[in-house]
């Protein structure tokens, strides 16, 4: 048994090698703040999602995942920011959420350019029947949001000390900005330095840990497309982030792929699902969509709950062309997620009931539609 797997089961015989190693990553394993006491450990991971919503359909289950485990206590959605820069993303985010009964989340965006086409779905933010917007929401488009940067720092500026738990699933632009950012009126300091004081992990779906098959069947390197969108972000990143980091590489996702039945069946509740209507929207009937940002997430909210295991602590690098790279280190701040053939039918369970789990707060009976 690898010293990691001891670390997730409880058994403390850590030699003097790993003993630096298990002071970092320790209490992120046993999912604990890191400095926090006992009483603290079931309190909600509050969460910051940084998404490029509308490029894949993953973006939009794994939003639906975060509402499902705050419903249940899990976790507390301070922001969503968005890498992804088209006028809709924001809104579609904000749909979503209203959609969820969590209107008021607040949403920033990024004007870096990346990706800046429409995407599949956004626009249902647009969508109307009968006069009447499909998903209510009241942020018109993403020209009139705050930028992403100005978002991070003040969730970060009113969160408690080592408490946030930043899931990143889109580009490192966002976050790359945030390291360079300036003191302001959220926070006295600089970015690296808030980042330091306020986050204590950051689960990110980017890179591979894998050679990946291609088209003809043959094993070869994977540049990961959340990296090479915008590498100098990803390479600042993997190099400057002052917190642990779990990276959940290309291999994880496409391993646990969402079966379509659970789109066709789980969803219909209501005459309309955002969800369900932006996967068909985005792939073709019948195809199984893999789980990429979803286990960012479980991951992120349940790190001690066995759904994965980790890679050996150590340091991930990224290539001018977009490769990442992994080396070892028992002082590393970086580690990978694995996912066993004996844990994926329990994780992907896991993926799908919480992204089929309807709302809350604000549940419609089937056959009724959304109001404002």
């Amino acid at each position: 048994m690898n010293e990691s797997r001891c670390w997730m089961t409880g058994r403390w015989q850590l030699s003097g090698r790993s003993l630096a190693a298990f002071l970092l990553w320790g209490p992120l394993l046993l999912g604990a703040p890191t400095g926090a006491g006992a009483e603290e450990v079931s309190r909600p991971v509050p969460i910051i999602f940084d998404t490029d919503i509308g490029n894949d359909v993953d973006d939009v289950l794994a939003l639906g995942m975060i509402h499902a485990l705050e419903s249940r206590g899990e976790c507390e959605l301070l922001a969503v920011t968005i890498t992804k820069d088209h006028p809709l993303a924001a809104p579609f985010t904000d749909a979503v959420n209203t959609f969820y009964g969590q209107g008021d989340i607040p949403i920033g965006v990024t004007r870096s350019g990346v990706t800046a086409q429409k995407g599949k779905f956004v626009g249902l933010a647009e969508q109307k029947d009968g006069g009447r917007p499909r998903y209510a929401h009241d942020l018109a488009s993403g020209k009139s949001a705050p930028d992403a940067v100005k978002v991070l720092r003040e969730s970060l500026g009113g969160a408690d000390d080592h408490s946030v738990v930043i899931i990143q699933v889109g580009f490192s632009t966002n976050l790359a900005e945030l390291l360079e950012s300036k003191p302001d009126d959220a926070s006295p300091l600089g970015g690296a330095e808030l980042v330091k004081k306020k986050v204590r992990l950051l689960s990110i779906m980017a890179g591979a840990f894998g050679e990946i098959p291609g088209m003809e069947g043959k094993f070869a390197t994977y540049k990961e497309y959340n990296v090479f969108k915008d590498v100098p972000s990803a390479r600042k990143l993997a190099r400057d982030w002052p917190t642990p980091i779990v990276w959940s590489g290309f291999e994880i996702g496409r391993a646990l792929p969402y079966p379509h039945e659970s789109i066709a069946k789980d969803y219909d509740y209501v005459e309309h699902h955002p969800l369900a209507e932006s996967y068909v929207l985005y792939t073709k009937p019948g195809h199984d969509r893999p789980t990429w940002d979803l286990t960012s997430v479980l991951y992120a909210v349940r790190p001690g709950d066995g759904y994965f295991d980790l890679s050996a602590p150590g340091i991930v690098r990224v290539t001018e062309e977009g490769i990442t790279q992994f080396e070892e280190s028992s002082g590393g701040k970086h580690r990978y997620l694995v996912v066993k053939d004996q844990q994926r039918p329990r994780t992907l369970e896991a993926l799908i009931q919480l992204s089929s789990q309807p709302p809350v707060r604000q549940a419609s009976p089937k056959g009724s539609k959304q109001s404002n």
